[in-house]
């Protein structure tokens, strides 16, 4: 009893002096696999590369055609994370609602009670699999879905992934769905939204920090897919969450709001901005920064400063140049942060792999997106 009223209460007031950690625990139920379990987002994109290469590689129409529908079928486990036989399953024609870019998975395994799940694509991927079922060989050719021998597919899967230099297994469906399960996370989607997207049978969204409705999941998802599709953004950084306070003031307004994960990230904005874009308490919104407002502290302590947004993570990855050095550093939840500074000062910082590190950035940085 005592527990459930600790959680009840904890979206209303948050200590700083409550760990990450702790607070990290209610929400995160797997954590990331070892580096040579799955592929980074260099050898998705080069096995899809060759995917499309090699399906249009051949004269003959009919092979073409074979070729095309088993890239859609990578395409689909590429970015919606489904299984093989959810693919399979597909009727391509009622199953995917081209208008709202949503395909439905469900029922494949003969359970009618179990709910279909939605799950959203890009812009982008949408059209390209829209122009091809429409195309009149294309649409003869899955007048009955896709049905493909799955033994076939599994084949041409670990033919692309070796002529990409990517170990055999890796290249195995359930080794693209991990993949892309990963990637998301990297990016920093929310667990909650992750596990939706993979549909998983019991996903521990009410275990989460701040509570999301499958409404809010969908939002969220769909903006994570089409910032992934069109990279209009130079933000490296973005915190999913909900509003927790508004103060504001004669000019400007201190928003706060905590993520799903359970962190605090304050902003601080003009009250046009604020009334222009609607803001609200438990409002869903994106929080974002850009890789070069991010400082980096080495030290184990909280430093003592005036930037409100501190974070405590891991450096995991550091890219050298000649001008500017560019930090991965990721914090408890597994959420990845970037951030840029210049070589010479990363010199004199000596930060390297492994490192325990501060991440800051002031309320200033902060940029608020909405739907």
């Amino acid at each position: 009893m005592k527990q459930k009223k600790e959680r009840k209460g904890a979206a209303k007031s948050v200590s700083r002096t409550t760990s990450a950690p702790e607070r990290i625990r209610q929400g995160r139920i797997f954590s990331l696999p070892d580096q040579d379990k799955y592929l980074d987002m260099i050898q998705l994109d080069r096995l899809e590369q060759s995917f499309r290469i090699w399906s249009g590689d051949t004269p003959r129409p009919d092979m073409q055609l074979a070729r095309r529908r088993i890239l859609i079928v990578f395409l689909l486990i590429r970015y919606t994370g489904a299984k093989l036989n959810e693919v399979l399953s597909l009727d391509p024609f009622h199953d995917i609602d081209f208008e709202n870019r949503q395909v439905f998975f469900g029922r494949s395994d003969g359970d009618a009670d179990r709910p279909r799940r939605k799950v959203q694509i890009s812009e982008t991927l949408c059209n390209e699999i829209r122009s091809a079922v429409e195309e009149p060989a294309f649409k003869k050719a899955l007048r009955r879905g896709f049905q493909v021998d799955p033994g076939f597919v599994r084949r041409k899967f670990y033919e692309r992934a070796v002529a990409c230099e990517i170990p055999k297994q890796l290249g195995a469906p359930e080794m693209i769905r991990k993949s892309r399960a990963v990637e998301l996370m990297q990016g920093n989607m929310p667990l909650s939204a992750v596990q939706k997207l993979l549909g998983h049978s019991t996903p521990n969204l009410t275990s989460s920090y701040v509570s999301v409705s499958d409404d809010e999941i969908q939002q969220i998802t769909r903006f994570f897919m089409e910032k992934e599709s069109s990279r209009k953004t130079s933000a490296r950084n973005s915190f999913f969450g909900k509003i927790q306070k508004i103060v504001r003031g004669d000019i400007q307004a201190r928003v706060e709001l905590f993520t799903i994960a359970g962190y605090p990230v304050v902003t601080i904005i003009t009250i046009e901005s604020l009334e222009r874009l609607g803001l609200k308490p438990g409002q869903s919104i994106t929080a974002e920064v850009k890789a070069p407002w991010v400082i980096l502290y080495k030290r184990d302590r909280e430093p003592e400063c005036s930037a409100e947004n501190r974070f405590q993570g891991t450096v995991t990855k550091i890219h050298p140049g000649s001008i500017n050095t560019e930090f991965i550093v990721r914090i408890t939840d597994g959420t990845e942060l970037c951030s840029v500074v210049t070589t010479e000062s990363a010199r004199r910082l000596d930060i390297r792999e492994k490192d325990p590190v501060w991440v800051l950035f002031n309320a200033y940085s902060v940029v608020l997106q909405m739907d």
